[in-house]
């Protein structure tokens, strides 16, 4: 059967300026996760805030506790980053 691993992740930015700078963080911060991970993942909320960003993050296996697994990865992952301070997330697997 197909799983659906989701990871809902908000962020805090501290001392960003300007959205463009606030952009160049997150688009980094994605693409090295992508990267990485091999998981599908967007700026799904907060666009227009400085400090604030809400990132979706996707994956699909046949293996539940290996999404889940996979999606704390993400999160530690995240935190190592240091790029941004992770405020709140969510994991949910369907």
């Amino acid at each position: 059967m197909t799983r659906v691993g989701l990871l809902e992740v908000r962020l805090a930015l501290h001392g960003i300026g300007s959205l463009k700078a606030k952009r160049g963080i997150i688009k980094g911060l994605m693409e090295r996760t992508r990267n990485r991970f091999h998981v599908a993942v967007a700026e799904v909320g907060s666009q227009d805030l400085w400090g604030t960003a809400d990132l979706g993050i996707a994956a699909v296996s046949s293996d539940a506790v290996l999404l889940q697994g996979l999606m704390e990865k993400v999160v530690r992952f995240i935190e190592e980053q240091g790029a941004a301070v992770i405020v709140d997330y969510r994991v949910e697997i369907l």
